[in-house]
C-alpha cells in the first residue's frame, strides 16, 4: 500500500451517513471510498485537460459565426 496521510475533512452529516451505509454494504472503509472518489474526480480533470490540449490547434470561431451556421443549416 502507498504511504498515506491523515487529514481532517468536514463532511455533511447526510453524506457521512450515506458513506457509512455504503462502507458497510461494500465492505470498504470510508477512507477507501473517499480516496476512490477523489481519484476518479482527478482523473476526469486530467481527461478534460488532455482534451483541451488536443483541441488547442483547432481554428477558433466566434459565437455569432457558430449561431449563423446553425441557422443556415436549419438547426435553429
Amino acid at each position: 500500500m502507498s504511504a498515506t496521510k491523515r487529514a481532517t475533512v468536514y463532511i455533511d452529516s447526510k453524506l457521512h451517513r450515506a458513506l457509512r451505509l455504503k462502507s458497510a454494504e461494500t465492505d470498504q472503509t470510508i477512507s477507501d471510498l473517499v480516496n476512490d472518489a477523489i481519484r476518479e474526480a482527478l482523473a476526469e480533470d486530467a481527461d478534460d485537460l488532455a482534451a483541451i490540449e488536443a483541441r488547442k490547434r483547432e481554428p477558433r470561431r466566434s459565437f455569432e459565426s457558430f449561431v449563423t451556421d446553425l441557422r443556415r443549416r436549419g438547426r435553429l
